[in-house]
């Protein structure tokens, strides 16, 4: 299977450009600053108005991991009216105070639109305990990817144990997405560990901004050249 490269699309203009530089899937949010929000209902339709790439919508609504019932159920709501607006899957993720997955919480609201796949975010880099919390993934349905940097920090400070949770257990590296300031160096050595879905956001757009420009295709083409010569490697050894 050849590498998955999901990028982040804030505007309709993104969406077009991460499909013209090659980009496979795209995660819709809003408010960086925040670290990634759910975006509009309207939003989601104008993306999907200019782009047949999938979609899948951020459900949070703070920048804090914690959930309670009164937002589960605006999430619940929301997703629903995501769906209606084109949405192919979703992007969650929620932690207890004692910073463990949430699997009840998580549970709860995946429950409410069985058979969309949906991704785990970088709420796992804020746990405790790692491999307890990979055990927690296992059980929720529908999961299918778990976007993670390894560290709170970024890829460059959990590139080592992102590898070796990767090669210690196959099914981890299959639902694996690298992602979070994620530099191209980093990539050889994630594919060498078996993990083949990646995720970029800044590094696509001029500057690295967010709010100054949209993304630019030709820095999301690079990326693709990037992960297919890793292909074209593999087929070929």
């Amino acid at each position: 299977m050849g590498s998955l490269l999901e990028v982040i699309a804030l505007h309709p203009a993104d969406a077009e450009a991460a499909q013209e530089g090659g980009a496979d899937r795209l995660e819709l949010c809003a408010s960086m600053e925040a670290d990634g929000l759910s975006p509009s209902v309207s939003t989601v339709s104008a993306i999907r108005r200019v782009t047949d790439l999938p979609l899948r919508v951020m459900l949070r609504l703070t920048d804090s991991f914690a959930v309670n019932g009164a937002e589960l159920n605006r999430l619940t709501a929301m997703a629903q009216s995501y769906l209606g607006a084109g949405a192919d899957g979703f992007v969650l993720g929620f932690l207890t105070a004692d910073n463990e997955v949430d699997a009840e919480s998580t549970a709860a609201l995946v429950g409410t639109f069985a058979g969309t796949p949906w991704t785990f975010h970088r709420a796992i880099d804020n746990v405790l305990e790692q491999r307890p919390a990979w055990r927690a993934l296992r059980t929720l349905p529908g999961l299918d990817t778990v976007l993670t940097a390894g560290s709170a920090l970024g890829v460059r400070h959990g590139l080592d144990d992102l590898t070796a949770l990767a090669k210690a257990d196959p099914s981890v590296a299959t639902v694996m997405m690298a992602g979070g300031s994620l530099q191209p160096e980093h990539v050889p050595w994630l594919y060498q560990a078996g993990v083949r879905k990646f995720h970029v956001g800044s590094s696509v757009r001029q500057d690295g901004s967010w709010t100054k420009a949209y993304v630019n295709s030709r820095f999301v083409k690079a990326w693709r050249n990037l992960l297919d010569a890793q292909d074209a490697k593999e087929t070929t050894a």
